[in-house]
């Protein structure tokens, strides 16, 4: 029996234990924030993979953002060598979910079948594609036993909060030096048919504008933050949005309206603060002396970094000459610069031929118009064969009533399964 079919009569043996697995995952709630149960998820995957002859770490990502004795940025890292020298290839889940939130119709932790679907929080996003590459790896062991190179598995933290307690912990370790791994796959949600090279860049701010406090009675005898925020809005309206209209880029960022600039205003506050949901009482009726708002600027490998910020303090800019006592100040956040794999990159020319071997039909090429952890891989790590490839709907991620399909797991494993002989089973 050729090694395909060896495999793919590896992962069909399989399928129920993908089930299995894939439903105890989701209903481990590693909800973040503030990032709870990582450490028994890890120790889990942990009991697992030893089972299969892999020599496992847990690494705590000590005082990384959100690192505490109550909530602990746990990792694990498990890797199995082949028996001759070669590459490596990892496989790199985030094992935190975010919040359930509302409009739920079943068990959000419950991990229910209905038909060929699992339900659960992080089903889709993205524990039904760490199930399929333990799977992938399992049946590969299995089919080809003498490999070479080496295995590696990891399920970190806090990707879903920027991946600094995770994968920037462990790239700044040198895990994902090139030397020590060549080829890394995530297994996102971006669809069992379509092949993920990267992400859009993203810049976020803290606009804050000033005023001065006075009795809400005798507003003249203050200067209102929220109105000088108001007028900053309107040139946001009348001037930047539709600037972004008109920058476009050739990366095949899905969906189509990700294919220009955005900026998404997350958050204003002014004035005084929200009290309890218990307080029962009235406001204090003062002008507001600080206004606050947070902007999400998704930009293009076209774009330059210098460039997207120097368009807001224009902004900024051209509303203090026209307003009197008008001050402000801008603070940065976070950025992330654009990041795409070539498409002749030996991942993924390898996961492109799976791809046609298990559906038939060629590999579609895309990139994210959010970011995820390739960019401390690319950035940090200094590696940049990596790709997102994994099961499930994109659409679906961080959604009441999340699903991953069952036909989908299984298909997207035998993708990751004969990308691990093509690269190690020679």
């Amino acid at each position: 029996m050729k090694l395909e079919d060896r495999i793919t009569h590896e992962i069909r043996a399989r399928r129920d234990d993908l089930i299995a697995l894939t439903q105890d995952l989701i209903r481990i709630p590693t909800l973040n924030p503030p990032g709870r149960h990582y450490r028994e998820i890890c120790d889990y995957l942990a009991e697992r993979l030893l089972a299969e002859g892999f020599e496992v770490e847990l690494i705590r990502a000590h005082d990384a953002p959100g690192d505490s004795d109550t909530y602990p940025r746990w990792n694990m890292v498990a890797r199995r060598e082949g028996t001759r020298p070669g590459d490596c290839v990892h496989f790199n889940s985030h094992h935190d979910v975010v919040e359930v939130g509302h409009g739920w119709t079943r068990d959000p932790f419950g991990a229910e079948i209905e038909g060929d679907r699992i339900y659960g929080r992080g089903a889709c996003d993205m524990k039904g594609g760490l199930a399929a590459s333990v799977i992938a790896a399992e049946a590969l062991i299995t089919a080809c036993p003498d490999y070479a190179g080496a295995i590696e598995i990891s399920a970190t933290a806090d990707e879903e909060t920027g991946g600094y307690g995770g994968v920037a912990y462990l790239a700044a370790q040198g895990r994902f030096a090139p030397e020590r791994v060549q080829h890394v796959i995530i297994p996102e949600p971006l669809h069992k048919d379509q092949i993920c090279l990267g992400h859009r860049g993203v810049w976020w701010a803290e606009i804050e504008t000033h005023g001065r406090i006075a009795h809400g009675s005798m507003p003249f005898l203050g200067d209102s933050a929220v109105r000088h925020m108001g007028a900053v809005l309107a040139e946001m309206e009348e001037t930047l949005f539709p600037l972004l209209t008109t920058k476009h880029t050739a990366m095949p960022v899905i969906p189509e309206g990700a294919r220009q600039s955005t900026l998404n205003i997350n958050s204003i506050h002014g004035g005084e603060p929200e009290q309890d949901p218990g307080y029962t009482g009235l406001p204090a009726p003062c002008v507001p002396d600080r206004c606050r708002i947070i902007i999400d600027r998704r930009f293009l490998i076209e774009e330059q970094i210098d460039e997207v910020k120097s368009e807001v303090s224009a902004l900024m800019e051209r509303v203090k000459a026209r307003r009197a006592n008008f001050t402000y100040e801008i603070r940065d956040l976070f950025e992330v610069q654009p990041t795409m794999t070539d498409r002749d990159a030996p991942v993924v020319r390898s996961t492109a031929a799976a791809i046609a071997a298990v559906l038939g039909r060629e590999a579609a090429y895309v990139v994210s118009p959010g970011t995820y952890d390739q960019k401390h891989i690319d950035r940090i790590g200094r590696l940049k064969n990596c790709i997102a490839y994994g099961p499930g709907v994109l659409a679906l991620a961080h959604q009441p009533d999340e699903w991953i399909g069952i036909t989908d797991m299984e298909d997207s494993a035998k993708v990751m399964a004969l990308v691990l002989a093509e690269l190690l089973g020679k």
